[in-house]
């Protein structure tokens, strides 16, 4: 399930169980939020790397608008590493990657990395933005005309539909999207849906997911809206369901370049980043909302202790 890094060679994860749950809502002992975020030309300029574990569906934001970018503006050097959330949390407990920086998908990720039992990785984490659960559809499939003048419930249990995830196991969205077809399976009394949910036929790893949709060979997948919008791939709403992505960035205990990754964590939540959020399609959290305890004292200008 990881994405390939402009930098970084992939690192293989393991599993780790994902709550299937929206991931609107968040755990721990909540701080107070953020002011407005500071100009970007206040960040202070560095040097070194900085590595940078992030959502995969946060791969195009990442390496061709934000990680550029901060590296111009602040002089350090981006090195980005692209997966699922919950694969990225197994990598960091088990050590097999020292990062600086982790930008989660889902906050339920955060507290697998939270307290003494799970290494203490994470004591405080800022929810910064969000993109809505959609269904992306092949225009060529034989079902897109369903897809598009019913709603997605009555479609994609179809015999022979061919519907793509990634995998809940180490993936929000995947999880999110099993969500999705148990919730419907209940409230629109269609058992075929729970049935998909158990055993997926097209879970894919998140880099080849779009490539298999738009080659033809599946008629749908679950995306967040903003990947889709960042693929040009058509989507249709998941109509009665009020499920997302809610994306947070923390520093990580122990990071390498500490000065590195505040840097980039005030460049993202900073006028810069927050303008790329919004054009790569994402929703902004206005302020960013911290969890948890022992925010730096240098992002007090976009974090509130």
């Amino acid at each position: 399930m990881i994405l390939p890094s402009r930098r970084v060679p992939a690192l293989v994860a393991l599993a780790v169980v994902v709550a299937l749950v929206a991931t609107g809502c968040s755990g721990g002992s909540s701080g107070s939020a953020s002011p407005a975020p500071s100009s970007t030309s206040t960040i202070a300029r560095g040097s070194g790397t900085v590595t940078v574990l992030y959502a995969g569906s946060l791969v195009d934001l990442m390496e061709k608008t934000v990680g550029p970018a901060y590296d111009d503006t602040t002089g350090y050097t981006f090195q980005g590493q692209g997966a699922g959330s919950g694969a990225l949390a197994t990598m960091i407990k088990g050590k097999t990657v020292r990062a600086d920086v982790f930008v989660s998908a889902s906050p339920k990720v955060n507290q697998t990395l939270e307290g003494s039992a799970n290494g203490g990785w994470v004591s405080w984490y800022a929810a910064f933005a969000s993109s809505k659960l959609v269904i992306g559809i092949n225009p060529r499939s034989s079902f897109a005309a369903e897809l598009r003048s019913k709603p997605w419930y009555d479609v994609v249990g179809e015999k022979g539909f061919r519907l793509g995830s990634t995998d809940a196991l180490t993936d929000p969205k995947g999880a999110l999207s099993v969500t999705a077809l148990e919730s419907a399976a209940k409230s629109e009394n269609r058992p075929e849906l729970a049935a998909i949910a158990k055993s997926y036929d097209d879970v894919q790893p998140e880099e080849s997911l779009v490539g298999r949709l738009q080659s033809g060979q599946l008629d749908a997948a679950f995306f967040y809206a903003s990947e889709a919008k960042a693929a040009g791939i058509e989507t249709i709403p998941l109509t009665g369901q009020d499920l997302k992505a809610t994306y947070t960035v923390t520093r990580l205990k122990g990071a390498p370049n500490p000065k590195g990754a505040d840097a980039f964590i005030e460049y993202l939540l900073g006028d810069a980043g927050r303008k790329a959020l919004t054009g790569f399609g994402y929703d902004l959290q206005t302020p960013a909302a911290v969890t948890g305890t022992g925010v730096p004292k240098s992002l007090s200008g976009v974090l509130s202790r």
